[in-house]
């Protein structure tokens, strides 16, 4: 999970080396196309095993919810320190366990309520606002964090009747297909480009190659090791060791240039990994009747 950890935070670095060449939808691209020529071939080799199938409408769903949350991801990573776009995306436990109350009724003990308000609490105290930046920039976290939430939970629920590599493919072909859409209306409606929902068209030049592939590879190196981590049936343990990633970010933030948290930003950032963890070891211990 380590491994995992630095790899998404060296994507977001990567992504942040060419911030001021690339717009976040075009980030979104080339980072999944990264992924699906090496996605794709894989599955052409190994095809995918067969299970029961038949929810084809959540997974264009999920692979719906994915994709928006990366474009809200990369939108902060350019707009925002790195540490706290990683921080705002991560609070995609918190939206889990809120949701799964929700939607699906499942309590997994005050503790969790208590943790889920912690969070909350958190996200305030990074949010801050007025301070330091505009409130779209803040409103693009909140949504990169609740839309990997959905995102996650749908994947959930897929598990059991998908290859794994196909529902990766679901949201690797969101990312490839709703950019390209976006700059075929920007092209042919000769709207201006804004980076979100109108895409101009641009190609890596010279060393922007380096950091466009490195984003993908790095992409694709921490699901891999997120899958292997979860694999381990030790759900709680991983997901605690996956804040690590802010961690990560801000030192590699901090390289690049971005202040570093001041102590408001940096409490909240506290609260919401304590508020992460909670959840993710009380919902372990709801699940083996231990609380």
């Amino acid at each position: 999970m380590l491994l995992a950890a630095a790899g998404f935070s060296l994507m977001g670095a990567s992504a942040k080396m060419v911030k001021e060449t690339f717009s976040a939808g075009q980030l979104v691209f080339w980072r999944n196309m990264m992924g699906a020529l090496v996605l794709v071939p894989g599955l052409i080799l190994r095809p995918p095993q067969k299970k029961t199938g038949g929810k084809i409408g959540w997974l264009v769903f999920r692979g719906f919810m994915g994709t928006v949350a990366v474009y809200a991801l990369l939108y902060c990573v350019i707009n925002m320190p790195l540490g706290t776009a990683m921080t705002y995306n991560l609070t995609s436990t918190i939206w889990i366990a809120l949701f799964s109350f929700l939607v699906f009724r499942e309590y997994a003990g005050k503790p969790v309520i208590i943790a889920i308000l912690l969070g909350f609490a958190g996200m305030v105290l990074v949010y801050q606002p007025n301070i330091h930046m505009p409130w779209y920039f803040h409103f693009a976290g909140f949504i990169s964090g609740i839309c990997s939430g959905i995102a996650y939970l749908t994947v959930g629920r897929l598990s059991s009747f998908f290859d794994a590599r196909l529902i990766v493919l679901s949201f690797v072909s969101g990312g490839i297909i709703i950019p390209l859409l976006s700059t075929c209306i920007q092209y042919y409606s000769g709207l201006p480009a804004d980076g979100v929902w109108l895409i101009k068209w641009q190609w890596p030049v010279g060393g922007q190659w380096i950091w466009i592939i490195g984003m993908g590879l790095f992409a694709l190196f921490g699901q891999y090791f997120v899958t292997r981590a979860y694999g381990s049936d030790k759900a709680s343990v991983v997901s605690a060791i996956s804040y690590a990633n802010i961690v990560f970010s801000v030192f590699l933030g901090v390289l690049m240039g971005d202040h570093f948290p001041d102590i408001i930003s940096l409490a909240g950032i506290l609260c919401i990994i304590c508020s992460g963890i909670m959840i993710s070891v009380f919902k372990e211990r709801s699940k083996r009747g231990g609380i």
